[in-house]
C-alpha cells in the first residue's frame, strides 16, 4: 500500500484559482442537492497558546471522493514567521478506506475560500460591481480578491488593515496581479464604499457598522469560523439577505453565531446556503437595492473537491513521491 505525498510547494505549483472555482462549485451543489455528508467541524481549544485545532471530514457521494482535513488557526503566528491558517489533507478511497493521498493543505485552503466568495458573489453580488472593499490584508484577502477578479471587471480596491503597513503592502501586491486602482485607507468605514465588500479578519468585536453599508452592497464575510467571532454589526445582518455555505456550522460558529446566540437574529432568518442558490432551489439577488451577505465558514466538501483536482493533475504529471504504508 502507497500513498502519494505532496508537498506545501507541489501543490502551488498544480492548483490554479479557476480549478479551485470548479471544484468548490461542483461541491457546492453536490452540499444544495443533498448528495454529501459533512459532520460539523471538531475543535481542540488552545486557551494557553491562543490557537486551536480543527478536525474536517467531508465524503462527497455524488463524486465518490472522502477525506479529511486539519487545520489550526494561532492569529499570533506571523510574529514567529509561521502563516496564521496551517493545514493536512488526507484523501481516502471510498470503496477501501485506504489513503491515496497526503497534501499540504495551507494553500488549498486559501484558495478554496477564495473560491467560494468568487462563487457567492457570482450569485449575490449586482452583475456591474466594480469596486471592491477589504478590511483585512493577510493573505486571505489576496485570494478572495483573485476569486472575485474571475467574474467581475474590477476597477477599484480599497484597503483597510489594522497595521497600515500590511496595507499597504497589500495594495502595492495587488498590481502584480491585477491591473486597477488599489488604495490603503485610513479606516474600516472608507472600506465600505464598495459595491462588494470583503472581511476577512479575527475579530471579536465588530468591524463594519451598519450605517456605513449602503443599499445594493455585496458581503463576503470570511473570518468568523469559530465561535464568539463577529465581523459585522448584528443590526447589518438584520437589513440583509444572508446566505450561508452550512446552516448548522454557521449558526454554531459563522457569522451569525453571534447575533443568533444573543436572540437578535433568528435561525429561520438566514435566507438559504449556498448550495440551494446553486441548486436552483432559492433565488439568490433579486434587486439591485438589497443588501446581500455571504457567511463563510469553510466546509470540509471544499477541500476534498479541491484537494482531488490537485490529485488528479499530480497523477497526470507525475509529481509527488510515493510512500510505503504497509
Amino acid at each position: 500500500m502507497e500513498v502519494l505525498w505532496l508537498t506545501e510547494k507541489e501543490v502551488r505549483s498544480l492548483l490554479t484559482m479557476d480549478d479551485a472555482i470548479a471544484a468548490v462549485q461542483k461541491a457546492f451543489l453536490d452540499h444544495g442537492m443533498g448528495r454529501t455528508q459533512m459532520p460539523s467541524k471538531s475543535y481542540l481549544h488552545l486557551p494557553d497558546h491562543n490557537g486551536d485545532l480543527r478536525c474536517m471530514p467531508a465524503y462527497l457521494e455524488g463524486q465518490d471522493m472522502a477525506g479529511v482535513k486539519i487545520v489550526n488557526v494561532h492569529p499570533g503566528n506571523p510574529l514567529i514567521g509561521l502563516p496564521t491558517v496551517m493545514a493536512l489533507l488526507i484523501l481516502h478511497s471510498p470503496h477501501t478506506g485506504e489513503p491515496l493521498s497526503i497534501m499540504g493543505a495551507t494553500y488549498i485552503t486559501s484558495m478554496r475560500t477564495g473560491a467560494a466568495g468568487a462563487i457567492a458573489a457570482r450569485y449575490l453580488a449586482r452583475p456591474d460591481s466594480h469596486v471592491i472593499g477589504m478590511i483585512g490584508a493577510g493573505a486571505q484577502a489576496r485570494t478572495q480578491l483573485q476569486g472575485l477578479s474571475r467574474h467581475f471587471q474590477i476597477d477599484q480596491v480599497t484597503v483597510f488593515d489594522s497595521f497600515a503597513d500590511r496595507a499597504r503592502a497589500f495594495a502595492e501586491d495587488v498590481l502584480g496581479f491585477l491591473k486597477c486602482d488599489c488604495i490603503a485607507v485610513a479606516g474600516p468605514e472608507e472600506a465600505c464604499e464598495c459595491d462588494i465588500l470583503v472581511t476577512t479578519t479575527p475579530s471579536r468585536q465588530p468591524v463594519v457598522r451598519n450605517e456605513w453599508v449602503r443599499p445594493g452592497t455585496h458581503i463576503n464575510a470570511i473570518g468568523a469560523d469559530a465561535v464568539g467571532k463577529q465581523e459585522l454589526e448584528s443590526a447589518l445582518l438584520k437589513r440583509a439577505k444572508i446566505v450561508v455555505d452550512d446552516i448548522v456550522q454557521s449558526v454554531h460558529s459563522g457569522e451569525v453565531n453571534v447575533p443568533i446566540s444573543e436572540g437578535i437574529l433568528r435561525p429561520e432568518e438566514i435566507h438559504a446556503q449556498i448550495g440551494e442558490v446553486l441548486a436552483g432551489k432559492k433565488p439568490g439577488r433579486v434587486s439591485s437595492e438589497e443588501i446581500t451577505i455571504f457567511d463563510s465558514t469553510g466546509l470540509g466538501i471544499q477541500d476534498v473537491a479541491t484537494g482531488h483536482a490537485v490529485y488528479e493533475k499530480a497523477l497526470q504529471s507525475g509529481m509527488g513521491r510515493r510512500l510505503e504504508l504497509a
